[in-house]
């Protein structure tokens, strides 16, 4: 999903001067990740949404953008190495709770380049391409020269770079490199082995009638889920086909009328604070348009927090609590 629209903590570059060391982003590199001399197999070298990345030892002082960052790094077990998190979607699940006891939060948006700055990293690991931008964090280039690697969720790139479609193969993917590039080679091969087990055990719902709306946010024009990102490929994993599978992006923006027409089965309501299922619960069945859709006068509704519909970890509990909830759904 797109961040989320709410207000940028706009900072400044004042802390260029400030002597970093560690891991620098740049040179000539060629996908995918490769591995060679150096100590505990660095550099590691790889191309991520179109930068060459190169990674001359282990990132020790990490700030990472979105929730879908933030969690990766505990599933490794390199919580110690976070100086600094922002622009969380919601709370840790309860598995990485203990892991994430200590956790700096710095800012429930996205951070300044001075506020990021003054925390001296030698890493930052966003989920968007956009949370590097001179308004946000501060772009790729410019970090670089002041000797601070970089990585995007490579589910979120842009262009020629974004997954069409993403696959779970694309988040186990970003696993593997996130272990390459932070020294966690093991653990990164552990967590895609028990996620890949645990995808392989779901059992989709192959009854009939089983189309879905996937409703992010919205109330005059909602947001949906389309084709190619991470709600088509959680529906597809539980057994449901999106009504807006042919759209040709990640989420889109559509009109009340396309969906009265689909009517579909199931309406998968995203849960965030800022935007709760039961405030779209609320919409959907007083509006004369909408209260009489299929899912609405059955009240079949499917709820999934946040953070674990945006592509990272996450994503396989979100299939299988999706299944779960399907079995308990009027027919």
């Amino acid at each position: 999903m797109r961040p989320r629209s709410r207000p940028l903590a706009v900072g400044l570059l004042g802390a260029t001067a400030l002597l970093l060391t560690g891991c620098a982003a740049g040179g000539q590199a060629a996908a995918p990740a490769e591995t060679a001399g150096g100590a505990a197999g660095y550099p590691v070298s790889l191309q991520n949404c179109g930068t060459a990345v190169t990674v001359d030892a282990q990132p020790q002082r990490v700030v990472t953008i979105k929730s879908s960052t933030t969690e990766l790094m505990l599933a490794l077990g390199l919580g110690d190495r976070i100086v600094g998190s922002a622009f969380l979607d919601g709370p840790l699940p309860a598995n990485l709770i203990e892991e994430g006891a200590n956790l700096n939060v710095m800012s429930d948006f996205l951070p300044g380049q001075e506020a990021v700055l003054g925390l001296t990293p030698d890493f930052i690991y966003g989920g968007w391409e956009s949370n590097f931008s001179a308004d946000g964090v501060g772009e790729r280039s410019a970090l670089d020269g002041l000797g601070i690697g970089s990585y995007v969720s490579p589910a979120a790139c842009k262009g020629d770079a974004m997954p069409d479609p993403l696959t779970f193969d694309s988040v186990f993917s970003e696993i593997t490199e996130a272990g390459d590039i932070f020294g966690a080679e093991p653990e990164a091969a552990t967590l895609v082995g028990s996620l890949t087990s645990d995808l392989a055990d779901l059992e989709p719902v192959t009854t009939d009638k089983r189309t879905a709306l996937w409703y992010s946010s919205g109330t005059d024009t909602p947001y949906v889920g389309a084709g190619i990102g991470s709600p088509d490929m959680i529906m597809k994993a539980a057994g449901l086909t999106n009504i807006f599978h042919d759209v040709q992006d990640t989420w889109t923006s559509v009109g009340w009328e396309s969906i009265i027409e689909a009517n579909p089965n199931v309406i998968v309501l995203v849960d965030a604070t800022w935007n709760t299922a039961a405030d779209k619960i609320a919409n959907l069945e007083s509006s004369a348009a909408t209260q009489g859709l299929d899912a609405v006068t059955n009240k079949r509704y499917i709820i999934l927090p946040f953070a674990s519909t945006e592509a990272g970890i996450r994503n396989v509990e979100a299939a299988a609590s999706t299944i779960d909830q399907l079995a308990g759904l009027s027919k």
